[in-house]
């Protein structure tokens, strides 16, 4: 058993498939097959129900993804650990956001990051928050922006925290209103971003809460394409008020969402057990000048 044969293994189940995991890890399809196979007999169980195109996870096979994430993660620890012993002057900041809001809150970060270290080399990931999670767990990012509250094993710093408002087409009855909640808008379709997101979470739990079933019309990752199906009449939607005024145009409404438990909380997460590389503790440090009332 070695590392290159948990990674091949590991991305066969999250790219759901080995085609999509031999992209990822730069290996033949054929090779990525053999590592699982080649790991299956070491462990002498199965590992993954083939049913068709789609490969589901055995008893065994939870077992195996659960500790090979952390395998990984323990290896990048120790890697880590050495570079800073060895004083690098050269880094990697390694840092997952999500779709929604990166662009908003974290550019100019970005810019003024490189001003200040422009020998740190920056591996951007984005995925929605269920794979950034998985990332953060398995040791291929050090940071990742998560939406509050945070899975038990994970520290985290705070960055921005926004009310939601709901986005309806202007000619909607609502659109007047100056709050609404979810049951006002039980007889609206939703439209919501695709599974995977943690925004859709915090609106199904609240509708729950209300006793609401929206009937959900279309699924996007992309905020511009969603606000336009809304001002096309096809439903309503929900943003970050920062973000939703960032995309306000004549076609809409914006609504602040009277709904207790459903602001987005985002903030910067890493593993508590996990050995922070200097160029991730500046970026921290940066989010946390940057969001000062004094800047």
């Amino acid at each position: 058993m070695n590392l290159r044969t948990l990674r091949a293994f590991v991305e066969v189940v999250r790219q759901g498939g080995f085609s999509q995991a031999a992209d990822v890890v730069s290996l033949t399809q054929s090779t990525v097959s053999k590592a699982v196979k080649t790991l299956e007999e070491e462990l002498g169980a199965p590992l993954l129900n083939r049913l068709g195109h789609r490969n589901e996870l055995t008893a065994a096979g939870e077992i195996a993804y659960r500790r090979a994430l952390v395998l990984l993660a323990e290896h990048h620890d120790l890697v880590a650990e050495i570079n800073d012993l060895r004083g690098l002057k050269r880094g990697v900041l390694r840092i997952g956001l999500p779709p929604v809001g990166c662009g908003v809150l974290f550019a100019a970060m970005f810019t003024t990051y490189r001003s200040r270290y422009p020998d740190i080399d920056i591996e951007l990931t984005e995925h929605g928050s269920k794979t950034l999670r998985e990332c953060l767990e398995a040791g291929e990012v050090d940071l990742a922006a998560l939406l509050l509250p945070v899975d038990e094993g994970f520290d985290y710093q705070p960055v921005r925290h926004e009310p939601l408002m709901a986005v309806l087409p202007m000619g909607h009855s609502l659109a007047q209103y100056t709050r609404i909640d979810f049951t006002d808008l039980a007889d609206s379709p939703f439209i919501l971003f695709e599974a995977g997101f943690a925004l859709n979470a915090l609106i199904m739990a609240a509708c729950e809460r209300k006793g609401v079933t929206p009937r959900v019309t279309a699924r996007s990752g992309q905020i511009d394409f969603i606000v336009d199906l809304v001002a096309a009449g096809l439903g309503v939607a929900f943003l970050p008020r920062m973000l939703a005024h960032k995309h306000q145009h004549a076609g809409i409404a914006l609504i602040p969402l009277d709904e207790p438990h459903t602001d987005w909380h985002i903030a910067l997460a890493w593993r508590a057990s996990a050995h922070l590389p200097p160029a991730a503790r500046a970026w921290l440090d940066l989010a946390k000048e940057m969001a000062s009332p004094t800047q």
